[in-house]
């Protein structure tokens, strides 16, 4: 409960009302929190650019964190502003009607929240990214299983591989944890043998990273530098590692910074 201003107050029901149900619309918001419907247009706007909801025609989707799923409260490092730029960028590669599958990263799930409220079909092995579409009749949504790695929500491990050796996407969108002249890495061996299914089931991969991810490596590689299709970055990255993607026929695309 906020303690400030009227503002601040009406905006913190505004944020429980729209958390509560998942999406609602203006006239709805309104009514409950009896203000004019320019009002809520401002607060949303607001909400907006915390992250914490995403406004589609006639009505607003919940994007932050649930209650009782925080698993990325807290987590907005100082890149978060390249993060959003990488998001932006991603989404414009992405089709109304595609079949899409995004893993669990940070920039992953910010890509996410920009998605929310578009046709699609979205398949993910991530519980915060799954939350985020559960409560859209736009997407169709499907969650792989499998052991659920608590520190991130992510599935991931036989279960979920088998799972992934049945389906084909579109898009897989996945995060890395590093990259060097040998390919891409993520620390956590069973996260990277489920990447690995990912890989062979979408027609074409995306990897969303920051700038600060090219030139060190991590605990495990999940392929090379050609297998990927795209990388979408931030405008940070070295021009050595452009030509270093470039060269070994990657589509890079460098995503222009968004200032708040």
């Amino acid at each position: 409960m906020s303690n400030g201003s009227p503002t601040e107050a009406r905006r913190e029901n505004l944020r429980r009302q729209i958390q509560s149900t998942g999406f609602a619309s203006l006239l709805e918001l309104a009514a409950e929190l009896q203000v004019s419907e320019s009002t809520i247009r401002r607060d949303l706007d607001h909400l907006e650019e915390l992250g914490e909801a995403r406004r589609t025609h006639g009505g607003v989707f919940w994007t932050g964190s649930p209650t009782n799923m925080r698993l990325f409260e807290g987590r907005r490092d100082n890149r978060w502003e390249q993060k959003r730029a990488i998001a932006q960028a991603a989404s414009e590669l992405i089709c109304d009607s595609d079949t899409i599958l995004l893993d669990g990263g940070s920039t992953t799930y910010e890509l996410a929240r920009l998605l929310v409220g578009r046709p699609l079909q979205v398949v993910t092995n991530s519980l915060p990214v799954a939350n985020l579409f559960a409560s859209s009749d736009k997407s169709d949504l499907v969650l792989v299983g499998g052991y659920v790695h608590n520190r991130t929500g992510v599935t991931l491990g036989p279960f979920a591989n088998t799972m992934l050796e049945s389906l084909n996407v579109r898009h897989a969108v996945i995060s890395i944890a590093g990259a060097d002249e040998r390919g891409y890495y993520n620390s956590n061996m069973l996260l990277v043998g489920t990447e690995k299914e990912m890989l062979r089931s979408a027609d074409e991969t995306i990897i969303v990273a920051d700038s600060t991810k090219f030139g060190h490596a991590s605990l495990s590689r999940t392929c090379q530098l050609g297998d990927v299709a795209t990388i979408v970055t931030d405008d940070e990255l070295s021009p050595q590692w452009q030509q270093r993607l470039t060269d070994a026929g990657v589509q890079l695309i460098i995503a222009p910074a968004i200032h708040s």
